[in-house]
């Protein structure tokens, strides 16, 4: 079949945690034969965020690790969507697309014969619902929501006829244990600041565990205000800036341990959601702690894949645990590389895309699908 596909961006992964996610599906899109296309936006604010902090050789380096994958930057006043459609068999449209290029697309599939599906990888649902309203959805076959919580959401504020749970995951192509590695230091926490969505968590959960245990301690991440890298280093955190994401397998392998700190909304009002960190740690074979978070859909299993910190003090008795147990920390990495392998890979999303879209019957103009959960 052919696909085309609408992302923010596939080259550029600078607060764009969602990167992995995307790349890993349009690799194993490719690897089975698939024709794919892929477009984002000339002026994509992730990519003018990368090349301006790093450099334009951080896109090039991004190019040498994913030979086979490609993108078109488009602007959207001179695309023709009937060329970029033209023989395609299934349309995706990521969330971090503008509302005009998404009515678009809609208009557009009127009288064709593609699927057209919309896919939300963000918060945005509860936190901004009145954003997530002016995307006009009317035409598109339904929703790829990557929670539970989500897929409701759409189909109970009628913003689309039907929706499915298409969790994320791994692209175990690249995210999986390098045991020629020595681990140098305790702990490594790879994300983003966001919006002060967890500074709160961050300073109770890493930070303050970390001082207490006098942990080796490093940090990769973007958008960290003056106050939240002074604090890490009062607490002896090495804060080094960005990492590309396809660099993070080696950089877990260089450490003994880390932990998952989701965003207050996954924490709070999305259970069931992790972050995608918790994917890729777990992929890589390396022992988590996570903050509170409740898995409400099953994707993992506390105490074996992972452990569960309910407050910062346990969290700190956890991470000691940690430091102190190597047979621990062997029996975690192994379980929860096994659950990803059994359950959480781009193969096993492709393999749910795939018996989505043959659920769905070719588009009928103006007819109305039943939800299917």
């Amino acid at each position: 079949m052919k696909f085309v596909l609408f992302y923010h961006s596939l080259i550029s992964d600078w607060n764009h945690g969602n990167a992995h996610f995307l790349r890993g599906i349009a690799s194993e899109l490719l690897a089975r034969g698939h024709t794919l296309a892929v477009y984002e936006p000339a002026d994509a604010w992730s990519v003018q965020h990368l090349v301006q902090t790093q450099g334009p050789a951080a896109l090039r380096a991004y190019q040498a690790v994913y030979p086979g994958l490609s993108s078109q930057r488009y602007r959207l006043e001179t695309l023709d969507l009937d060329a970029v459609l033209d023989g395609a068999d299934v349309v995706l449209a990521h969330e971090w697309n503008e509302p005009a290029l998404i009515a678009a697309l809609g208009r557009h599939r009127r009288g064709q014969h593609y699927r057209l599906l919309f896919h939300d990888t963000h918060h945005r649902a509860v936190s901004e619902p009145e954003q997530m309203a002016r995307f006009d959805l009317r035409d598109y076959d339904g929703v790829l929501a990557f929670g539970e919580r989500i897929r409701a959401l759409y189909l109970e504020r009628g913003w689309t006829r039907a929706a499915w749970t298409w969790h994320e995951a791994a692209d175990t192509r690249l995210f999986h244990p390098l045991p020629e590695m020595t681990p140098e230091a305790d702990l490594v926490w790879i994300g983003n600041w966001g919006d002060d969505e967890r500074g709160e968590e961050l300073r109770e959960f890493l930070i303050e565990p970390v001082a207490q245990l006098g942990l080796t301690a490093r940090v990769h991440g973007v958008r960290y205000p003056d106050a939240a890298r002074a604090a890490l280093a009062a607490a002896g955190i090495d804060y080094r800036d960005w990492l590309a994401n396809y660099q993070a397998p080696a950089v877990f392998a260089r450490h003994r341990m880390t932990v998952h700190v989701p965003r207050r909304w996954y924490a709070r009002a999305l259970p069931g959601i992790p972050t995608i960190r918790m994917f890729e740690a777990l992929a890589c074979g390396i022992p988590l702690v996570s903050a509170p978070w409740e898995d409400s859909e099953g994707l993992f299993r506390a105490g074996s894949d992972y452990l569960l910190a309910a407050s910062g003090a346990e969290m700190t008795r956890q991470l000691a645990r940690l430091r102190d147990d190597p047979a621990l920390r062997s029996e975690l990495a192994g379980s929860g590389r096994e659950r990803i392998l059994a359950r959480h890979t781009c193969a096993h999303r492709v393999d749910e895309l795939l018996a989505i879209l043959a659920r769905l019957q070719p588009p009928v103009p103006g007819a109305v699908k039943e939800s299917i959960a």
